[in-house]
This record gives structure tokens, C-alpha cells and sequence, in this order.
């Protein structure tokens, strides 16, 4: 059972994770703005004291945190993988994903938007623009047909949903043509189509695919 919401990206990972590795499962949508946010309820504080999304009840655990689930998911059902064998690349694949998910989402996070107000739209521009100003140069270095060379991993499952983030605040991809190369070739891949935000049980009709 997944605990998703259709717009977030730390979710659409999971997703994405889940239909490339092909298992099925059960969505919960959980609103984290209707009612106030439905992630503040007594109810999914029990089942994720951080009251985020998402959530994954699996082989009897229930596992928050997007990273941590993909990692489950890799050691338990590894194929395909979504971490290189080579320690090397391996390494770069995490460091990618930790940039975008330590370095980049969280100061775009509806909990900060909250708190800016007025400024929240500039706010999550320049919080994105800074990240992708090096995550561009790291992936000159690193990149082949995807994020790390010419597999799509762990890295790839954070890229796409963040430059969607970005595509929402209307931020310039202008200066970021590698990050904008890989994207397009992302979205092409089915197990990104079944998991966009476009096409999720919850997604508002006007949002619709």
C-alpha cells in the first residue's frame, strides 16, 4: 500500500520505482492541502510520525522516506537494478540523488513555501536555480542517455520530479540543457508515464493527462 499524493516529487520516486520493478500495489491518497492537510491527522501520524508522504506498508513493515523505500526495493527485488554494479558509478548515482533530495527539494518543500508567503514562488526559483547550477556541471560529467551513463538508476527517479517542480515555479531550463536532455528522454519511458502526477487516482481534473 502506497501513501502517495499525486504532486509530490519525494512520492512520484517511489512510483516510479515501483513500476519500473513492475509491483503492484494499492494507492492511498493522502491531501497535504485539503482539510488543512491530511498528513497532519492522528491517523497517518500513526503510521508516519514525520507526517510526510510517502508511506509504504511492504513485507509486513511500513517504511517512510523515498530514499530509504527505493533502497528496500532495490535489495529485496533487485530487477532491474536502479543502482550500478561499477562502486564508482554507484557512487555518483547516490551522490545525484542525495543533491537533488538533501540539496535541492527539501528548501522547496511545501512546509518552507508555507512559511515565505508572498515570496514563496521566488523563493523555490532561486532554491532550484542554485541546485541546478551544479547538478548541470555534475552531469556533464557523469552522463550518458540518463543521469549516469546509459542505465536509468536511483538518480534519474529524482531528476524527473524535480525538474517538474521546476516547470512549476516557472523557473528558466534555459541554462540547464543537460538536465533538460535527460528529462525529455525520462519522460518517454512508461514507468515515468504511469507515475506523473498527471495520471495518479488523486490528480484534479483540470490537471489531467
Amino acid at each position: 500500500i502506497l501513501y502517495s499524493y499525486f504532486r509530490s516529487s519525494c512520492s512520484w520516486r517511489v512510483r516510479i520505482a515501483l513500476a519500473l520493478k513492475g509491483i503492484s500495489y494499492d494507492l492511498v491518497p493522502v491531501n497535504l492541502v485539503k482539510d488543512g492537510g491530511q498528513q497532519f491527522s492522528a491517523e497517518f501520524k500513526a503510521l508516519n510520525p514525520m507526517q510526510q508522504v510517502p508511506a509504504l506498508k511492504i513485507d509486513g513493515i511500513t517504511l517512510s522516506q523515498s530514499l530509504a523505500i527505493i533502497h528496500y526495493l532495490e535489495e529485496t527485488r533487485p530487477n532491474p537494478r536502479l543502482l550500478p554494479q561499477d562502486p564508482k558509478k554507484r557512487a555518483q548515482v547516490r551522490m545525484i540523488a542525495d543533491h537533488i533530495v538533501s540539496g535541492i527539494q527539501p528548501l522547496q518543500n511545501l512546509s518552507i513555501l508555507k512559511q515565505m508567503g508572498d515570496k514563496k514562488s521566488e523563493w523555490a526559483q532561486n532554491c532550484i536555480a542554485s541546485g541546478f547550477q551544479a547538478l548541470e556541471q555534475i552531469l556533464q560529467h557523469t552522463a550518458g542517455h540518463y543521469c549516469v551513463g546509459d542505465e536509468v538508476s536511483m538518480a534519474d527517479l529524482c531528476l524527473a520530479p524535480q525538474v517538474a517542480n521546476a516547470e512549476r515555479f516557472k523557473v528558466d531550463m534555459g541554462p540547464y540543457p543537460t538536465i533538460t536532455r535527460i528529462n525529455k528522454a525520462l519522460l518517454e519511458l512508461e514507468a515515468f508515464k504511469v507515475s506523473h502526477p498527471s495520471r495518479q487516482p488523486d490528480t484534479p481534473t483540470e490537471l489531467r493527462a
